[in-house]
C-alpha cells in the first residue's frame, strides 16, 4: 500500500522482481498504468521472465498501478480528468523517489520507462513530456490523442531525451470510450506519429491489423520490452 499526499488516498502498488533479483545489481524501472491489467491480461511478468532467462533484455523491475474502476481511471488518466495533474505529480514526485529509495534502481531518466494502453498510454506520455529528466522512455499501446496531448509533445524542451515506442490498430476507428462516446483513435495517432518525427523524437511506430483490445496489445509486449530494454 502506498500513501499518496498528491492524490489524498492509498494505492495498492504491484511490484515484480526478477527471479535472480539481487540488491547487488542495478535495475531499470518499468512503471505500468493499468497495472493489474498488464499483469493479468498482458501477462507481463511471464514475458519478462522469459526474456530475462534468455538474456534478451537488461535487468528490470516492473511496478503496476491498478485503478479502482473506470471512473477513477478516467479521472487520473484523461488529459482533462480532475485528478490528472495530481496523478502525474504522484508518479514523478512520490512514486519514483520511493522506488529509488527502496530498490536498487538506475537513477537516470533513460532507466525509467512508463507504459500504458489507451488512456494509460496517454497519461504515460504526458508524464514523460512534463518530466523529461525523470522519464526517458515510453511505451504507448493505442493511446488516446487529443489537442492537449499534441500540444504537450510540441512543447517538449528537448525531444531527443525521450524514446517513444508507439503502436495503433488499423481497426481503431470506432473505439467506445468510458464516457460512452465513439471515437476515431487511428487518425490522431497518425498525427502524433508525424509530430514525433518532425520534432526529432527517437521513435518506433507501427500500425497493426487489429482493434482496441488486449488480444493485440498482449502479443506486442515481447517486442516492446526487447526494443526498450
Amino acid at each position: 500500500m502506498f500513501d499518496s499526499k498528491e492524490l489524498g488516498e492509498s494505492l495498492n502498488i504491484l511490484v515484480y522482481l526478477p527471479a535472480n533479483f539481487s540488491p547487488l545489481y542495478k535495475y531499470n524501472l518499468l512503471i505500468a498504468q493499468d497495472g493489474k491489467d498488464y499483469f493479468q491480461l498482458g501477462r507481463i511478468a511471464r514475458v519478462a521472465d522469459e526474456l530475462l532467462e534468455n538474456g534478451e533484455i537488461e535487468n528490470v523491475i516492473i511496478v503496476g498501478i491498478p485503478y479502482r474502476n473506470v471512473h477513477d481511471r478516467r479521472k487520473k488518466y484523461h488529459p482533462y480528468g480532475e485528478q490528472n495533474a495530481a496523478y502525474i505529480r504522484f508518479l514523478a514526485h512520490e512514486l519514483v523517489p520511493y522506488l529509488d529509495q527502496h530498490y536498487p534502481t538506475l537513477h537516470v531518466g533513460n532507466g525509467r520507462v512508463l507504459i500504458g494502453d489507451s488512456l494509460g498510454a496517454t497519461v504515460s506520455l504526458m508524464t514523460a513530456v512534463k518530466y523529461p529528466n525523470i522519464f526517458g522512455k515510453v511505451i504507448l499501446q493505442s493511446p488516446l490523442v487529443d489537442e492537449k496531448v499534441l500540444e504537450a509533445v510540441r512543447n517538449h524542451p528537448n525531444p531527443q531525451l525521450l524514446d517513444v515506442y508507439h503502436i495503433i490498430g488499423l481497426r481503431e476507428t470506432e473505439v467506445k470510450t468510458t464516457n460512452g462516446n465513439i471515437e476515431d483513435f487511428l487518425t490522431p495517432n497518425r498525427e502524433l506519429h508525424q509530430l514525433l518525427g518532425e520534432k526529432g523524437y527517437p521513435n518506433f511506430y507501427e500500425e497493426f491489423d487489429g482493434n482496441h483490445t488486449w488480444k493485440f496489445w498482449q502479443p506486442d509486449l515481447k517486442r516492446a520490452l526487447k526494443m526498450t530494454f
